[in-house]
C-alpha cells in the first residue's frame, strides 16, 4: 500500500511480459518495436545506477538501455518498496542490442567483469536481495549461453574470491524504474556508484 502523499509524486510504472511479444513498452508508455536482429538482455548486478552507466559507456551502440525491477512477487513496485526488500525484486538493467554486432555471450562476459558475483545479495556496501547477481534470460539460447559462461570463464575468473552466486533464471515481468533513475549518473555527475562496479581485466 502506497501512502497517499507518495501516490501523488510517484510516476506509474509500465510493465512488460518478457518473451511474449516482439515489442516492449517505453518509459513513457509508448510501444517500441524491436528492429531486425535486435534482442533483449536483462542483468542484475547491484545498484542499477552504476550498472547502467558502465554498460552504456562500454557499449555505445546499444539500441536502448533502461533500469527497472524484475524477479519479484508484487505488481507496480516502487523504488522505496524494492529497497525495503519486501517485494522480492532485483534492481536490473534491460538492454536492447543488435545480435549481429554485439553477441549475447559478449554481454554476459562483460557482466561478469563489471561486478562481484561471489557475494550473495550484496555488492560492496549495498546489502539486500534487491542487489543480487542474476541473469534473466529471454530465450533458450540465452539460457544456454549464460550457463556456459557462468560455469566456464566466470567460475575460473572468480575462483580466488569464491564461488559464483549468480542466478540464471527465466525473465518474468519487467517494471521500468521511475524516470529519475534513468541515466542517473549522466544526470547527476559524481552521484553514488557502488565501489564493486568497475571492469576487471580478466584473461
Amino acid at each position: 500500500m502506497i501512502p497517499n502523499f507518495l501516490s501523488r509524486i510517484i510516476t506509474p510504472l509500465t510493465s512488460t511480459k518478457m518473451g511474449v511479444t516482439p515489442s516492449h513498452t517505453g518509459i513513457t508508455g509508448s510501444p517500441i518495436t524491436l528492429p531486425a536482429n535486435h534482442q533483449k538482455a536483462i542483468f542484475a548486478a547491484g545498484c542499477f545506477w552504476g550498472v547502467e552507466h558502465i554498460f552504456r559507456k562500454h557499449f555505445p551502440g546499444l539500441h536502448s538501455l533502461r533500469v527497472g525491477y524484475i524477479g519479484g512477487s508484487t505488481t507496480s513496485p516502487t523504488y522505496r518498496a524494492v529497497c525495503s526488500g519486501s517485494t522480492g525484486h532485483a534492481e536490473a538493467v534491460l538492454l536492447v542490442y543488435d545480435e549481429s554486432k554485439t553477441p549475447y555471450r559478449e554481454l554476459v562476459e562483460f557482466f561478469y567483469r563489471m561486478h562481484d558475483p561471489t557475494t550473495a545479495n550484496r555488492q560492496g556496501p549495498d546489502v539486500g536481495t534487491q542487489y543480487r547477481s542474476a541473469i534473466y534470460y529471454t530465450s533458450e539460447e540465452q539460457r544456454k549461453t549464460a550457463e556456459e559462461v557462468t560455469r566456464g570463464k566466470a567460475s575460473k575468473w572468480w575462483a580466488p574470491q569464491g564461488s559464483v552466486k549468480t542466478e540464471v533464471v527465466e525473465a518474468g515481468e519487467w517494471w521500468d524504474a521511475e524516470d529519475y533513475h534513468q541515466r542517473y549518473l549522466d544526470n547527476n555527475p559524481g552521484g553514488y556508484e557502488c565501489p564493486s562496479h568497475f571492469v576487471r581485466n580478466f584473461q
